[in-house]
């Protein structure tokens, strides 16, 4: 038996050191989170992609006292991209997130296991590689494709299909 190591590379930047197109995508996430409905979390999360046609999709939370029957920002905005724009890839992906307070996330908040799948679903059906900017007010990750999220996938490949 041998030990390996699994890494993964990522940026840690402010937000003004973010290119312009970048601010724009993060602030559209922001935007998003006010469309948020989470009336038992009090946690408001937004994601806005940008798809390779120049558009920008937006989408948030939506929770359902039947748990869990409720939607993830991001899934809710992959979804409505792939479903608006089925020939447009989403090359970048900003969440940000704010909480009862109203404050946004002072650290970065990450996908959870099931947005993580989605998202890489999305950059193997397109090709492409899916940007991810995690936002939060103290920094922002800026994380080259969504794979880098889920080291151990679990794709088409792995049914070999």
């Amino acid at each position: 038996m041998r030990n390996t190591q699994l890494q993964i590379d990522y940026q840690i930047c402010s937000f003004e050191e973010l290119a312009l197109a970048d601010q724009k995508l993060v602030e559209a996430a922001k935007a998003a989170c006010l469309t948020s409905y989470a009336p038992y979390s009090h946690f408001s999360v937004g994601a806005a992609a940008a798809l390779d046609n120049g558009e920008i999709v937006c989408g948030s939370n939506q929770e359902n006292a039947a748990y869990p029957s409720g939607t993830c920002a991001e899934r809710c905005t992959v979804f409505y991209a792939n479903a608006r724009y089925p020939e447009a890839a989403v090359t970048t992906l900003a969440i940000a997130a704010r909480t009862e307070d109203g404050s946004y996330t002072a650290n970065p908040i990450t996908p959870c296991g099931a947005c993580r799948q989605v998202l890489l679903e999305t950059e193997h059906r397109y090709g492409k590689a899916m940007r991810i900017l995690l936002y939060g007010s103290h920094h922002t990750y800026v994380i080259a494709s969504c794979s880098q999220l889920l080291p151990f996938q679990f794709s088409s490949d792995s049914c070999g299909w």
